[in-house]
């Protein structure tokens, strides 16, 4: 890999969409990439998005851009029922892979994508962009440093922030179950990776996911659909580190807590909040006590930023995070960001909530890659 890292995006509109929003501007802030094509279905859509963010290339086929010999990283930012497809063709051409998160729809494509990225020697990335957050990073290694001492417990509760009353036009196909796209697989995933990224994973965990809500309103048009996804999920377990874990997320936004993390030990606490239930999108707070002291403000170190704060804003942010630790990983063969290997581990523990909600039965799980699943 060399060090100008060429990347090809499928899936890109001039006006809306992840791509527009996060994935370019991060790209654009970074020495390290050049966004050289994009793709879309829509042939004038493709050409408006490639005019309007000056890409070289402009492609129509999915399979024109990764074949193309100027696309290095080829970034899925599509739908999630068409990323097992589009991941596929990618690695099948010779390429390295982004692809946003969940990574398939299900566990199993999860698996198999993994799988075809290790038999072609390939990296595949995830878009798990929680982890890249300098707040976790500092989090997680204050917690190493021994910042709470043993540690005793864990609880988290948050917003999913869509899944309520509402939801966007955009973001409507994501009330189906069915598309693998619900609250379990985004806001709660995002969130308990980075609690997990932090602590350890779980080991064994018990679980109440249900459907409370079976309607909501597009915002755009009034019109009410139908939702079948968890719009309340409970989960309660044992980490790695024996420590005992309770999260529970809500559909929608509260008018009360909508993110807040406890971390408890035997020599301190760590408390983190955010104004919604996305440590990857929200800005994060950080207050720590150490034996009788009151909380007080933590302050992330600048060392713990490698993205200039002045380049660029807003949920991108995160994402260039993320970027700048593929990068490396590409470039140097480190692994700093969230990888498929990562996305299966997440995929399994959601497997685990599932059927523990299903059948009401204690879950005690293998959630490493390299194990067989027992849960099938």
């Amino acid at each position: 890999m060399n060090n100008e890292i060429k990347v090809g995006i499928i899936g890109v509109s001039a006006d809306r969409g992840w791509a527009s929003v996060a994935h370019i501007p991060a790209l654009n802030a970074l020495p390290e990439y050049k966004l050289s094509a994009i793709s879309n279905r829509n042939r004038d859509a493709a050409e408006k998005a490639g005019t309007t963010y000056n890409v070289p290339h402009v492609f129509e086929t999915i399979d024109d851009l990764v074949n193309s010999p100027d696309v290095d990283l080829v970034v899925v930012t599509v739908k999630v029922p068409h990323h097992k497809e589009l991941v596929d063709a990618a690695l099948n051409a010779g390429k390295n892979v982004f692809c946003e998160w969940p990574l398939g729809n299900g566990l199993e494509e999860a698996e198999e994508m993994l799988q075809l990225a290790n038999s072609k020697g390939l990296y595949g990335a995830v878009g798990l962009q929680s982890r890249a957050v300098p707040a976790i990073n500092y989090v997680r290694d204050l917690v190493a440093q021994g910042y709470v001492g043993e540690v005793l417990s864990t609880s988290m509760i948050g917003s999913g922030i869509f899944y309520g009353a509402f939801i966007e036009q955009a973001s409507a196909w994501a009330m189906d179950a069915r598309n693998g796209a619900g609250m379990i697989y985004s806001t709660f995933a995002n969130s308990v990776d980075a609690l997990c990224y932090t602590l350890g994973e779980f080991t064994e965990l018990n679980a109440t996911a249900v459907n409370r809500r079976t309607e909501t309103r597009v915002i755009e048009t009034g019109e009410v659909i139908p939702m079948d996804v968890f719009d309340q999920i409970a989960v309660t377990g044992i980490l790695e580190n024996k420590a005992v874990a309770t999260i529970h997320f809500r559909g929608g936004m509260s008018k009360g807590t909508n993110f807040f993390w406890e971390i408890n030990g035997t020599k301190g606490d760590l408390v983190i909040t955010a104004n919604g239930g996305h440590p990857g999108v929200f800005e994060l707070t950080i207050k720590g006590s150490q034996g009788e002291k009151a909380l007080e403000i933590l302050t992330v170190p600048s060392s713990y930023y490698k993205v200039k704060m002045d380049t660029i804003q807003g949920p991108a942010y995160n994402v260039a995070e993320n970027y700048a630790r593929l990068a490396s990983d590409l470039i140097h063969g480190t692994h700093l960001s969230a990888n498929f290997e990562d996305a299966v581990v997440r995929h399994r523990m959601i497997h685990a909530i599932e059927k523990a909600a299903k059948t009401g039965t204690r879950q005690v799980y293998n959630y490493q890659p390299s194990f067989s699943d027992q849960l099938k």
